[in-house]
């Protein structure tokens, strides 16, 4: 993982985490992964983590798989990050007070025109 992913990958973690209200022992128990290895991704000190383990941190904090796939580089094919993963990447170095601004500002955009964030059906805006 890139620098940036290294700090990405575990602010998404630890931020959604504690909006929940768990523990580390609670998401690792509930996901079934070691609480080592949640302490290690917080701490970005977890260089690869596996595919399956982010898919079960994933489903336990109600987040998509592809967000955290795309902060750890991975990408599976055909899918596509929303928007907050994909504006901290590409645009990390602005303030996060910022940062934030534009996510909350896309989040009312977004529900104003109706998205509810599973984008198009395959095939759907191909041309």
């Amino acid at each position: 993982m890139t620098p940036n992913q290294q700090e990405a990958l575990p602010q998404i973690i630890k931020n959604r985490r504690v909006e929940l209200g768990l523990s580390a022992s609670e998401l690792a128990r509930r996901a079934g992964v070691q609480k080592s290895t949640i302490s290690r991704l917080e701490a970005g000190e977890r260089q690869t983590p596996k595919a399956d383990i982010l898919m079960a941190i994933a489903r336990v904090l109600g987040l998509s798989n592809t967000d955290l796939f795309v902060a750890a580089d991975w990408m599976p094919e055909g899918e596509l990050p929303s928007f907050k993963p994909y504006l901290r990447a590409k645009y990390g170095d602005l303030p996060a007070e910022e940062l934030a601004k534009l996510e909350a500002t896309f989040a009312k955009v977004a529900k104003r025109h109706g998205y509810d964030g599973n984008g198009p059906a395959p095939g759907e805006d191909e041309t």
